[in-house]
C-alpha cells in the first residue's frame, strides 16, 4: 500500500537559476534546513556525501549530483540503516520566470502515526519559509 505524502511549496522571489543553484549546493543547506543544520558535514569519500548529527545518532545525507533541471533530491540514511527519499524541486513560477517556486515531498513512513506525521509537515513548511527568507535577503547578507 503507498505511503501518504504530502507535497509542500513555497514561492519565492528570486529567478529560478538562483534558486536552482543555491538548492544544488549541498553547503547552503545548513542555512535553512533545521533538521541538517547542526553538524552538516562533508564526507571524504564522495562530495554527494554528508554526514548531519541528530538526538538518535550520525545521518548520512546523499545529495543529487548538480543537474540543470532543479531537482535537489536527498536521500537521508537513518542511524537504523533505513533511507528516507526527499523529494526537493524548483520550478519556474510566472511568465517572467523572477520568481521560483519550491516544493518538497514528504512521504509519511511506515511507524509514523497521523500526528508525528503532522508535526513534520509543519517542520518542513517552517524549514521552507526559512528557505525564502534566506533568498530573498540581499546577497550580502547570505
Amino acid at each position: 500500500m503507498p505511503a501518504d505524502s504530502r507535497t509542500i511549496s513555497v514561492r519565492i522571489t528570486r529567478p529560478w537559476a538562483d534558486v536552482a543553484a543555491f538548492l544544488g549546493t549541498p553547503a547552503n543547506f545548513r542555512q535553512w534546513a533545521s533538521g541538517l543544520a547542526g553538524g552538516l558535514t562533508l564526507t571524504a569519500a564522495d562530495p554527494l556525501v554528508w554526514e548531519a548529527a541528530s538526538e538518535a545518532g550520525p545521518l548520512h545525507v546523499r545529495f543529487s549530483p548538480p543537474n540543470p533541471f532543479g531537482v535537489a533530491d536527498h536521500w537521508v540514511t537513518l542511524p537504523d540503516g533505513s533511507t528516507v527519499y526527499v523529494p526537493l524541486r524548483a520550478m519556474a513560477h510566472g511568465a517572467d520566470a523572477t520568481d521560483t517556486l519550491v516544493s518538497l515531498t514528504l512521504f509519511r513512513l511506515p511507524d509514523m502515526d497521523a500526528a508525528r506525521f503532522e508535526a513534520d509537515a509543519a517542520w518542513v513548511a517552517r524549514d521552507l519559509e526559512q528557505l525564502q527568507r534566506v533568498l530573498e535577503q540581499p546577497a550580502a547578507a547570505r
